[in-house]
């Protein structure tokens, strides 16, 4: 169940909810077993001469009959007395379902064999270190998905098992997008798709993610189909999971006692079962909070902790000590809600560190890719150009051989200069374009700028408020990103640079709260698809209205910008209502206008060289009662 408290709750409520469903869901694939045709409540177990197809036949089974087959299997080769690679896998299967990880780690890793032996010992230690509900971190991440191509590649009757790990992976990471394609491969090659046992589980699966997605008639309909499929089949464990799915339904309805008989319900059963997890404790402590009865949901909260920690491949969670402030506020303990609240802090604070190391290193790694093939693709050219001026000098000497040695020497030395001249003009031009692309992005990523969003993302991860703060750093990277992506591009596409432009102004606005709107607008004669424009060419001006135009006015600012076409000619205008130009910044003006400077050299390397007209113009509307700057910039059109 989960309750619309908090993102980070909801997230690992329902991460948790799918670690216990996966850890339910066994793979199957044995090429014989796909063709038998199964009528709707058939288990089908593969013969002991097989056992990778005894394995994954299994998932036909409810839960209670899973279990009694994993542990009379365990009994049956324990007593043979052979040890295969087998025994130690049922061995582990057991300590799994006895909720003793460390044990059932110790058993996959003395399995010894190859090909689909192998696959199946890395499958169970995967779904160990992945089962803590948290973020799976980039290493594990990158032997999964390799232990998956490895898989695929070789065709394995287990591949979708690995199907089913990534999905739960990308889920736990938030990454809703792939987690549903995975499950929906998980699904679609799952050989035994129609049996209602598996379909029961998809459904469960199904639910999770309209719960993530807030699709409140898809949890109902995926709800009601998975407890009848559950009541067919006589899964007591299936059923029991339905009136968890029901308390959540209810605490989005806001009927919250119905929430708590339905809490009660679910908790008694894993009690009984022994299945009892942190989630379910913090489930029920939800619920009386929501019914006005602290003291009950303090004792159930600390019992979701005190599990936690008793469990080394679970992380502990935030949400927990975040329930427990409220508690403690509503109750009116304030000294403990603000221990509970340090314990909360820190831990997010972790967390936050944990997911940062994973993105900064993606990052890092692309760039170094990108990089790479940068400096691959100059050599190539190098090369090329070097092995040309090769043959032409070459023909130049057999040529120069059968003339005069005289005219031989004046015309050797007459070519030799002009190709210097020529290499010199070159090399002046190209260093000329690296000068000037260098200031660019001196302007475009302002340290200054740099330093304050950082800062003021630490402002706001310091405030608690975690939402804002992955808004305020996505925004960010994917800005860094754009930036780094346009720069290696003479002209994108006007859609690229107004999408650049507006997520460069959505983080101003999130910087400076409340300072200024914008307003982007292209006429209808400009087509923004295959229109073209030299990158981050408007940047330097927004920054100018935002950074000197709005600052210290008492009014709130505005910022337009028009594209439109004017014959060949494509015509931005860049329109604020700010403070405009005093003579006190027009005296300091070479000061401060660097980005303008930059953008005469990159009009002139760009179009005045070739003899095409581009130009801007900077006018000062202050006076007769206007105010403010606008920028009138005048470029070729330019057409993909």
């Amino acid at each position: 169940m989960i309750f619309r408290l908090s993102n980070s709750f909801a997230r690992a409520v329902i991460a948790a909810c799918w670690l216990y469903i996966m850890l339910l869901v066994v793979s199957c694939g044995n090429q014989q077993n796909t063709k038998k045709t199964e009528a709707p409540n058939e288990r089908y177990i593969a013969p002991r001469t097989d056992y990778i197809g005894f394995i994954v036949s299994l998932d036909t089974l409810s839960t209670d009959d899973y279990r009694t087959a994993i542990f009379r299997e365990d009994s049956m080769l324990r007593a043979s007395g052979t040890e295969t690679p087998f025994h130690h896998y049922f061995r582990a299967r057991t300590f799994v379902l006895d909720k003793k990880l460390d044990s059932a780690q110790t058993e996959y890793e003395l399995m010894s064999g190859d090909g689909e032996i192998t696959l199946l010992q890395r499958n169970g230690i995967f779904a160990i270190n992945a089962s803590n509900g948290m973020l799976v971190e980039g290493p594990l991440m990158d032997k999964l998905l390799r232990a998956l191509q490895e898989a695929e590649l070789s065709k394995s009757r287990l591949t979708y098992r690995f199907y089913d790990l990534v999905a739960k992976a990308y889920y736990q990471n938030h990454n809703e997008k792939k987690s549903l394609e995975y499950a929906e491969k998980y699904y679609e090659n799952h050989p035994f798709k129609s049996n209602p046992v598996i379909r029961q589980r998809f459904y469960d699966i199904s639910f999770l993610l309209a719960s993530r997605l807030e699709d409140f008639k898809k949890m109902k309909m995926y709800n009601d189909g998975a407890r009848e499929l559950a009541s067919l089949i006589g899964d007591s464990t299936a059923i029991a999971r339905t009136f968890d799915s029901e308390a959540q339904i209810y605490a989005m309805e806001g009927k919250y006692a119905k929430t708590l008989q339905y809490s009660r319900i679910y908790l008694d059963y894993l009690i009984r079962h022994n299945e009892v997890n942190d989630v379910a404790y913090n489930n029920i402590a939800t619920s009386f909070m929501k019914n006005n009865q602290p003291d009950s949901a303090i004792y159930y909260f600390k019992a979701a902790i005190k599990h936690t920690k008793e469990n080394r491949f679970h992380k502990l969670s935030p949400v927990y000590y975040k329930g427990l402030v409220e508690a403690y506020t509503m109750k009116g303990a304030y000294g403990d809600a603000m221990i509970a609240m340090d314990s909360a802090y820190s831990l997010e604070i972790n967390n936050m560190k944990q997911i940062e190391a994973v993105k900064v290193a993606e990052i890092s790694e692309k760039y170094e890719a990108e990089k790479k093939d940068r400096d691959i693709e100059e050599l190539s050219n190098r090369n090329e150009l070097n092995e040309r001026v090769i043959v032409q000098q070459r023909w130049s000497l057999i040529l120069g051989a059968l003339v005069f040695l005289g005219v031989l020497l004046i015309f050797y030395s007459v070519h030799r200069q002009y190709r210097l001249t020529e290499r010199n003009k070159l090399l002046e031009s190209e260093n000329n374009r690296l000068h000037i692309e260098q200031k660019l992005l001196q302007a475009q990523l302002n340290p200054h700028f740099i330093f304050n969003s950082i800062a003021n993302l630490q402002s706001l991860i310091a405030t608690g408020d975690t939402k804002e703060s992955v808004r305020y750093l996505s925004a960010f990277s994917s800005l860094l990103r754009n930036i780094l992506e346009q720069n290696r591009k003479e002209y994108i596409s006007l859609d690229e640079e107004i999408a650049s432009l507006e997520n460069y102004l959505s983080l101003q606005q999130m910087r400076f709260e409340g300072l200024f709107d914008y307003e982007v607008k292209v006429e209808d004669e400009v087509d923004p698809e295959i229109t073209l424009i030299p990158p981050m060419l408007l940047q330097p001006f927004a920054e100018n209205a935002i950074e000197h135009g709005f600052r210290n006015i008492s009014y709130k600012g505005k910022l337009t910008i028009v594209f439109k076409k004017e014959g060949q000619q494509l015509r931005i205008q860049v329109d604020d209502n700010g403070k405009g130009i005093s003579e006190k910044v027009q005296n300091t003006q070479k000061k401060q206008s660097l980005a303008v400077v930059i953008l005469k050299e990159r009009l002139e390397a760009l179009f005045r060289s070739r003899g095409q007209e581009a130009r801007f113009d900077v006018v000062n509307k202050s006076g007769a009662g206007s105010h403010g700057v606008r920028v009138d910039i005048i470029i070729p059109e330019i057409k993909d």
